[in-house]
Parts: C-alpha cells; sequence; structure tokens
C-alpha cells in the first residue's frame, strides 16, 4: 500500500523536473516532460494545471510556451503538493478505514493499528512540511546522476 497516489508522486517528480531543468526565464513544454518522466502527456497535462490553478506552476501558452515553478524550490513543500493532489486525509483518517476510528481527534473506538501509526503519520507530516522541491533538486544534483526521476 502506497502512502501517495500515483498521481501525487507524478505532481512531485514533475515538480523536481521543474526545478532541475528549467531554463532561466524559459517554459519547458509538457511534451518534454511527460517524454522524460514516462508519463502520458494528457494526464500529466491535468496535474499540472491543477499545480498551476494552486499556485504552484505556471504556465504559458504558444510555442515558446510550457510550464515553471511559480516560486523559489526551497519554499515549495512536499505537503503543499500533497495538499493539493490527495488531500489532508492521510494524516487524520484511520489507515484501515474504520468507521469507529474516523479522524484521531475524534476517535470513538480506536482501530487496532491507531495507537502505531499516529506517531507515524505525525512523523510524515512533518517530513512533508519539511521537506522542499528545492532540497529534492539539491540532493538529486549532489547524487551525480545516481538518482533518476
Amino acid at each position: 500500500m502506497g502512502i501517495l497516489s500515483n498521481t501525487c508522486k507524478y505532481a512531485i517528480r514533475a515538480s523536481i523536473y521543474l526545478a532541475l531543468y528549467e531554463p532561466v526565464d524559459e517554459k519547458v513544454g509538457i511534451k518534454k516532460i511527460a517524454k522524460d518522466l514516462d508519463i502520458p502527456t494528457p494526464f500529466l497535462g491535468k496535474i499540472l494545471q491543477n499545480l498551476v490553478k494552486h499556485k504552484i506552476l505556471t504556465s504559458t501558452k504558444g510555442p515558446h510556451g510550457g510550464f515553471g515553478l511559480n516560486r523559489d524550490p526551497y519554499e515549495i513543500t512536499l505537503l503543499e503538493i500533497i495538499e493539493v493532489i490527495d488531500g489532508m486525509d492521510i494524516f487524520h483518517e484511520c489507515l484501515i478505514g474504520l468507521k469507529s476510528c474516523r479522524e484521531y481527534g475524534h476517535d470513538v473506538v480506536p482501530c487496532p493499528i491507531h495507537d502505531q501509526f499516529r506517531p507515524i503519520s505525525h512523523q510524515l507530516y512533518e517530513l512533508f512540511k519539511n521537506e522542499t522541491i528545492g532540497n529534492l533538486k539539491h540532493k538529486i544534483e549532489n547524487a551525480e546522476g545516481e538518482i533518476g526521476i
């Protein structure tokens, strides 16, 4: 079971890609991004437009158009992207979906793994809140080609 949806992983990868490869003052075309990341173009287009709508990315139409980051990559957290794409349910709802254990703040009868998962959920939240696209870009650049996105 993955914590993040594939859509969310694609959004994060595309954001890192733009941070790594975006030429100064130019946009990267959707076809190039989709090809390089091996993501279907129409699907990626919907993801990127959602990130534009939430002001994480910018887009420009036309022959020299494409996508780019809207802010410094060190200001864009993974949590911000997760919130836009998957929502915050992974941090609040029961891991196994029991009705009696819907939200951590309003437990009726906690599920069998509630007490074990609650601190992990909090750690994940803190990780995603503190990790930025810029940090990941920096780590990938320092990996000297050993990490592929």
